[in-house]
């Protein structure tokens, strides 16, 4: 099965370009043959290549296939950063495969990076969605204040993962409530600072645990997406 990434395509019947070159001069094919298309908003397309010239590819629709949504809830993760950049880009391919709704980059206090291009890293959900043949591509945010992002309203759950000894936090799989939308916060290699873990939870934040490993920061991040992932299936 092809599948390509197509996000106009209910307006434009045209592939974009890079997904155009892929089409044409890496997997070769050409007029006449089917592929399958994601507008990444929980649809698929079946379509025939009607125009396959230089980095062109234009395609007919035979049939539009709307997918039911993949879980009944909305699931966001928002990670500090890592330094490596190698590391953060490997855990957003990863929850993507698994299923995220959204991800965003927090700016901590004891965030190792500051800054983040989400261009590259948008390019990788977008291969992930294609590579485990979903049609939802996830929201990406850039980074952000994380003072500002927990001062921000919004439903469902919260919850912030911290390996702070404060006898108060139930594993992740306990205080979930399935079905229902669901954040988890995840900080930097240094951890959330104890101030940001209070501020967190004034704002309604649940302190969660993920386990009694220590994890590095983009495995927290995967163990948060499986965890609300099988909860919810």
């Amino acid at each position: 099965m092809h599948l390509f990434y197509t996000p106009d395509i209910a307006l434009n019947p045209e592939l974009p370009e890079e997904e155009a070159s892929h089409c044409l001069r890496v997997l070769r094919l050409g007029m006449g043959d089917e592929i399958t298309l994601t507008d990444g908003k929980d649809c698929f397309y079946r379509a025939v290549i009607t125009v396959a010239t230089g980095k062109r590819c234009q395609v007919a629709i035979r049939e539009t296939i709307p997918q039911p949504p993949p879980r009944p809830c909305h699931l966001h993760i928002a990670m500090a950063p890592t330094k490596n950049m190698d590391r953060n880009e490997w855990m957003a391919e990863k929850v993507t495969e698994i299923g995220i709704d959204e991800l965003t980059f927090l700016d901590c206090r004891f965030s190792e990076r500051r800054t983040l291009k989400t261009e590259r890293v948008e390019k990788i959900l977008v291969a992930a969605m294609k590579q485990s043949l979903k049609a939802r591509l996830p929201k990406l945010n850039g980074m952000v204040d994380l003072d500002r992002f927990i001062a921000e309203s919004r439903d469902g759950q919260k919850f912030i993962a911290h390996c702070h000894d404060d006898g108060g936090k139930l594993p992740l799989k306990d205080a979930l409530r399935p079905g229902e939308d669901a954040l988890v916060l995840i900080g930097p290699e240094g951890d959330f600072s104890e101030d940001e873990v209070r501020r967190a939870t004034a704002r309604g934040f649940v302190p969660i645990s993920l386990g009694s490993s220590r994890l590095r920061t983009e495995t927290a991040a995967l163990v948060a997406c499986h965890t609300l992932n099988l909860l919810n299936q």
